[in-house]
């Protein structure tokens, strides 16, 4: 394998090409070190209420004490957590640690199945849950061994008279809250009456699991992947070298947290390192509700803003979104999911803010690579290597295929998941002897080190013996101004073995043909790139919760 790193040369001016990891840091050492230096600085807001970096240490220490003394819960014992972005979250996730527990974050729209799958396979037996989820948990409850459960309700920690007015409103919004039978459960507000001294102090190594985040589950059944307390901790120490310039002084920044903290993307790039540098996380509830979103944005002088395409798409097709002040903004990221040309161009037109697309997954902690900040238009391309990380683009037979030429992007480093939760198997089949992790992604490296993704692996259609890469379909055919989405699959082909299908949501009058999309297509693409079927959607095309269109849903 190549030990040529041509990446590290094209650094923002600054960044080391080699960090010195303390190998005794956890990220309750980044939590006792925030309230030390922050006591006093706001730590969250949501709803228009706040906490503050001391209040946040009160409540996750009572919290903890909880945990231990009430629960009898033991360092690696797991706990889920399943709630939007409220304020409880982060001083659950905290109190956690603190206690020495593994978290595992549940996406709160998950179905019955799918959280009764997630359950069982980390083996939790006890669960914090939103109260507007609690009836998925209902549902399920006798098929599983959880011994706690902990519900939360959205005005708990907000200020009087607020959360007392919301939980009233809520209780009485039957479409919000669905009825749930769980007699034995506990209300969070209850668990946060141990004084502090109570808490007993946790001995946490940084190869101690931290977290069990489960895969999006886009290609298939959901695993949790182990991140440590040394991955979470080298994954933030390799993004603040290469993010220097645009990092505030301490407690300067203001991030907008839009992205679900369950998602790996929010909870290390925004709460995590947030926390760590004094920043105030503005959490967002419900991102979907794009007119709430956008009149919170006009409220704050935010400097740091993350999202994914379609949250972007969606932001910028909004009327009033030409009335935020984008003037304190400093960084806007996209990740998650491929980031249109299209919309990337809108969004800097608007906010005269590049979009730095960034790439990595759930099993690296979050980034293995991000677009350096000095980069003054969307090229396309989801940057450069981050310090410490190897990048190797391999063909299917393990060997590294030339610069410029398409193959598995496989990485290591000190982010990299220690592997899927009691699943050697698995673990085995995506990192090597060597130590490098298959990602599952097709892409290129340029002769200058810069990473594009060209599609998912298992994504990809072969055309006659041709790879053909759904992305690159779905990115020419959403620059027509008629088209607002699509995606694209491998459908049975009696001539080519598989053809391609394309699914469009039509914007405007809606009145353009089948015809005229593929006459489209073959005047921007090869012709065994050209879709031989189209089907329009009504309504929008599926996603996962973070945005990520489902193409395994449309070929069901």
């Amino acid at each position: 394998m190549s030990t040529d790193k041509p990446w590290v040369k094209n650094y923002p001016e600054g960044t080391p090409d080699h960090l010195e990891l303390d190998p005794n840091r956890t990220l309750i050492t980044l939590l006792d070190e925030a309230e030390s230096e922050f006591q006093e600085l706001t730590a969250f807001s949501n709803f228009g209420s706040t906490l503050s970096y001391k209040e946040v240490e009160k409540l996750s220490k009572q919290f903890a004490a909880y945990l231990q003394n009430n629960l009898g819960l033991k360092k690696g014992d797991r706990i889920a957590l399943m709630m939007p972005n409220i304020m409880q979250y982060p001083v659950a996730i905290f109190g956690a640690i603190r206690a020495g527990l593994i978290v595992v974050n549940v996406n709160p729209l998950y179905t019955p199945r799918e959280l009764k799958h997630q359950i069982q396979d980390s083996g939790a037996r006890t669960i914090m849950i939103f109260e507007n989820s609690a009836h998925v948990l209902d549902t399920v409850f006798s098929e599983l061994e959880i011994e706690h459960v902990i519900i939360t309700k959205i005005g708990d920690l907000l200020s009087f008279p607020k959360g007392i007015l919301m939980n009233v409103a809520v209780k009485y919004l039957k479409k919000i809250v669905p009825p749930y039978n769980l007699p034995k459960a506990v209300q969070f507000k209850d668990t946060l009456k141990h004084p502090i001294a109570d808490f007993k102090v946790v001995p946490v190594s940084n190869n101690d699991i931290a977290f069990l985040q489960y895969t999006g589950g886009t290609t298939g059944l959901s695993k949790g992947a182990t991140l440590s307390h040394g991955n979470l901790n080298a994954n933030m120490e390799q993004l603040r070298s290469v993010l220097t310039s645009v990092i505030g002084e301490e407690g300067e920044d203001i991030y907008m947290n839009v992205l679900p903290i369950y998602h790996i993307y929010s909870l290390t790039v925004c709460v995590l390192s947030g926390y760590g540098n004094g920043a105030l996380n503005v959490l967002i509830t419900n991102p979907r509700d794009t007119s709430a979103l956008v009149e919170e944005m006009k409220k704050w002088p935010f400097t740091t803003f993350n999202g994914v395409n379609t949250l972007y798409e969606s932001l910028l097709n909004h009327p009033e979104i030409k009335n935020v002040n984008f003037d304190a903004m400093k960084i806007s990221g996209s990740g998650g999911m491929k980031t249109l040309k299209s919309t990337a161009e809108r969004w800097q037109a608007l906010t005269g803010k590049v979009l730095l697309e960034g790439y990595g997954l759930s099993e690296t902690s979050v980034c293995l690579s991000t677009s350096p900040v000095y980069m003054k238009e969307f090229t396309g391309s989801v940057g450069l290597p981050i310090p410490e990380t190897e990048i190797s683009i391999r063909d299917d037979d393990g060997n590294e295929v030339e610069r410029g030429q398409p193959g598995e992007i496989c990485a290591r480093g000190p982010q990299i998941m220690q592997g899927y939760w009691q699943n050697e198997e698995a673990t085995a089949e995506v990192i090597g002897e060597d130590g490098f992790f298959k990602t599952g992604d097709i892409g290129t490296m340029d002769e200058e080190g810069f990473l594009r993704i060209v599609d998912r692996k298992k994504d990809m259609i072969i055309v006659s013996g041709f790879n053909v890469y759904p992305n690159e379909i779905e990115d020419v055919v959403c620059m027509h101004p008629d088209i607002i989405e699509a995606a694209s699959i491998g459908v049975p082909d009696e001539k080519t073995g598989e053809a391609v299908k394309l699914f469009v949501v039509l914007g405007g009058e809606k009145t353009l043909t089948k015809e005229a999309i593929i006459d489209y297509c073959r005047e921007n693409l090869a012709a065994y790139k050209v879709p031989k079927q189209i089907e329009f959607m009504d309504e929008e095309l599926p996603k996962t919760n973070v945005g990520k269109i489902l193409r395994r849903a449309l070929r069901e």
